[in-house]
């Protein structure tokens, strides 16, 4: 054990650790701070699961989320912190909701293709998504005119509460049903079937917000 984990032991660690994820306006992973303070991951990882544990009667919680932790007010005491913050929530346009929805479920993919599924221009909005750091440029497609391949970002996983993509919700049949009806045939309009199913991944981006 070197001079600096002897210096956080007997609980110092978890001080440490609580300043931290206090102090930190994004996600914190367990190597970025083992590498902080020259520590072993793994002891970070233990000293955070003792933290957790020590905030499971309060009104605080340390949640994963995008792949690291942070530290949050519990859900069930949302309307006595907004009675005395009341925030205005910023929303996400429909049209960015839709644009993002298909990236996340499709990345990486590129502008034309959002463009076919949507039915309209996408520039707006995908440079509305690009300030808002939701999405990023990940490459080029290796076809003409090498079209720039967009994904989203870690702080996609932040704004909708998740800890990976793997927790979205399954799109499943939503790309073949739309509130019960059925896709249109191949013999009918291509652009509505592609549209409902940007509204189907939308809806289950929103659904995954919420829960």
């Amino acid at each position: 054990m070197d001079e600096q984990e002897l210096a956080l032991s007997d609980g110092k660690l978890k001080s440490v650790l609580e300043c931290m994820l206090f102090v930190s306006p994004q996600p914190l992973s367990a190597k970025h701070v083992a590498d902080s303070l020259d520590l072993d991951e793994l002891n970070v990882e233990r000293a955070i699961h003792e933290l957790r544990m020590d905030y499971a009667e309060r009104g605080l919680q340390i949640v994963r989320i995008a792949g690291g932790y942070q530290m949050c007010t519990r859900p069930e005491y949302v309307e006595h912190v907004s009675a005395l913050l009341k925030p205005e929530r910023t929303r996400l346009s429909r049209a960015a909701l839709e644009t993002v929805a298909i990236i996340a479920y499709r990345q990486a993919v590129t502008q034309p293709e959002i463009d076919a599924i949507r039915g309209v221009n996408s520039d707006a909005v995908l440079k509305t998504l690009i300030e808002r750091n939701l999405i990023r440029q990940v490459g080029r497609r290796e076809t003409v005119g090498r079209p720039i391949l967009y994904a989203t970002t870690d702080e996609f996983l932040n704004h909708f509460g998740l800890n990976d993509l793997a927790e979205l919700p399954e799109l499943a049949d939503a790309m073949l049903t739309t509130a019960g009806h059925p896709v249109e045939s191949p013999e009918q309009d291509e652009t509505h079937s592609s549209r409902r199913q940007a509204a189907s991944e939308t809806d289950l981006v929103e659904e995954g917000a919420q829960s």
